[in-house]
Parts: structure tokens; C-alpha cells; sequence
């Protein structure tokens, strides 16, 4: 049977037009995909996620969501942080897309168990007049330190026996985990390296003496069985002129000899030395006293 030129027309249009359909629906399933993960983010108030939830909300497989996400960031709505990890950046961003989010929410996608300290806790608990641009983040696993935005974040790795002391604090909607006063303290004496220098750790103490159990202090600077950490606690608590029946118990609990230096960071060799805490001071007691003045 033979058809016309008319009736050959007639029979493909609808095979080609099937086709066609197809095509715009999975292109049109495409774009939407982009705006189905915005609105997600928005509507949940998610400001940091993971490659996986984004994979999650998609409902899509891994290429997908890497094509999606990849678009987002070039539009600028999605920044990312690390491999597998990206922040939301919201509308109200404005058409430079400038945006600003706490660090702290940052964290706690970085590392399963870890916790804002240091310097950078010091200075969420009004310890410090320092601005740092390092977020500290404790963790008893190694791990890169990285740039983002305008902070850096660095890993400081601790022994299980000293990795304790975080309290969860509220950032918005979003918890983190950040070191206690009384913790703050004791890492600063363990790494004043991360922690502005003992001049710091001086002036925190000074300052924020009223706000500290510093029996909870003791407490902890037993627990991470660091024989200087107790011998700093006591000389510093001592030019004070704070909290005398704390350093009557630190002198019987530490280890006198070998004479150890006050400050890692300075001198080895010095020729003042304290007989009670057995330290060589390599730091200048007008220089850790200095922050009274102003």
C-alpha cells in the first residue's frame, strides 16, 4: 500500500512531537531543579548543608546535583566551603550577592566532634579586646586549615584525655559547640600559641574572674595531666593577687623539678625563675600585668 507525500507528513509529526515533549519536560525538570533547592533552603532557614542533603532535597543522583550546584554557585546563590560543603546564600544578599554569616554555624559541618576555642573562644565570652581572624576549632583529629570568606579556619588536634570542656551554644537556629570559660582558660594556658600569648590568657583571667569557677578550673587543668599547665594556673592566679586557696592547693600538687618555662613561646634560657611553681619566667611580670593599666 502506497501513501501520499500528505499521509507520510501526517504519520511522523506525532512520533517526532512524543519526542520533542520528552525532551522539554526533562529540560523543564532541569531548570526547576535549581529553584526547587533554593526555595528548600529558604523555607528551612539551612544556611550551611552538605553535597548529600542537597542530593537529598533533589531527589536526584550525584551528576545531577553536581551539575545544580555547580550553576548555583556560579549565580552565587550557593558558596562552597570544602569539598562537600556549601553555604546558602540568601536573596536578600542583594545584587553583589555580599553576605556575611557567623562562623560559629560554620563548624559543626566541618568535623563530627570539635569545638570553637582558643583565642576565638575567648573572644565570644568577652575575654579579649582581639578581633581574630582565625576561627580555633579543637578536635582530636588532624584536618587542613582552610579559607573561607574573610575567616580562616584552623585545627588544633588534641589527645582524647584533653578534648573535653565544650558547652552548646545557639547561633540563629543552628547549635555549635564552643569551649566553657573555665575550658577557655585551660587551653589557653596548654597552647597560649592559639591563644594571643600568655598576656592574653593573663588579661582573661583578670578580667573575667567574677564569671569563673575557678575550682572547675583546677579541676580541669588536673584533668589534662600537663604538670605546667597547673604550674602556669598558680604563678598567673598568684601575681593576680587572685583566689589564694586555689594556689596553696596547686603548690602541693605539682611536680617542682625540672624548672619548665613559663612561656613556650619565649626564651629558653632566663635568669628569673619561681622557687613556688618551678618555672623559668621568660616573660616579664609588668609585661602580663601591662592590660591593668588601660
Amino acid at each position: 500500500m502506497r501513501y501520499s507525500d500528505e499521509q507520510r507528513a501526517r504519520m511522523v509529526v506525532p512520533a517526532i512531537s512524543r519526542k520533542h515533549s520528552k525532551y522539554e519536560m526533562e529540560r523543564t525538570s532541569q531548570i526547576r531543579l535549581p529553584e526547587r533547592l533554593i526555595t528548600t533552603l529558604a523555607e528551612k532557614d539551612i544556611e550551611v548543608f552538605r553535597f548529600e542533603d542537597a542530593k537529598r532535597i533533589l531527589q536526584a543522583d550525584s551528576p545531577t546535583t553536581s551539575r545544580v550546584l555547580g550553576g548555583l554557585t556560579r549565580r552565587r546563590r550557593v558558596e562552597r566551603i570544602e569539598r562537600g560543603k556549601y553555604m546558602f546564600v540568601p536573596e536578600q544578599a542583594g545584587p553583589d550577592q555580599h553576605w556575611t554569616v557567623d562562623s560559629w554555624i560554620v563548624v559543626p559541618r566541618l568535623m563530627e566532634e570539635c569545638y570553637v576555642g582558643f583565642i576565638t573562644a575567648m573572644n565570644y565570652w568577652n575575654m579579649t579586646d582581639q578581633i581574630p581572624y582565625t576561627v580555633f576549632v579543637a578536635s582530636t583529629k588532624a584536618k587542613r586549615r582552610f579559607d573561607f570568606g574573610y575567616m580562616r579556619y584552623q585545627f588544633v588536634k588534641l589527645s582524647e584525655r584533653k578534648f573535653f570542656g565544650g558547652v552548646e551554644r545557639k547561633c540563629g537556629k543552628e547549635t555549635f559547640m564552643i569551649s566553657s570559660r573555665e575550658k577557655t582558660i585551660v587551653d589557653g594556658l596548654m597552647h597560649p600559641e592559639y591563644s594571643g600569648g600568655m598576656s592574653e590568657v593573663s588579661k582573661a583571667m583578670g578580667e573575667e574572674c567574677d564569671n569563673i569557677d575557678w575550682q572547675a578550673v583546677l579541676g580541669m587543668a588536673d584533668r589534662v595531666k600537663m604538670n605546667v599547665v597547673l604550674k602556669r594556673l598558680g604563678y598567673l592566679l598568684s601575681i593576680l593577687e587572685m583566689e589564694e586557696d586555689i594556689c596553696k592547693k596547686i603548690k602541693k600538687m605539682i611536680k617542682k623539678y625540672p624548672y619548665q618555662r613559663f612561656d613556650k613561646l619565649g626564651a629558653y634560657i632566663t635568669s628569673t625563675h619561681s622557687k613556688e611553681y618551678g618555672l623559668l619566667l621568660n616573660y616579664a611580670k609588668e609585661d602580663l600585668l601591662r592590660w591593668m593599666e588601660f
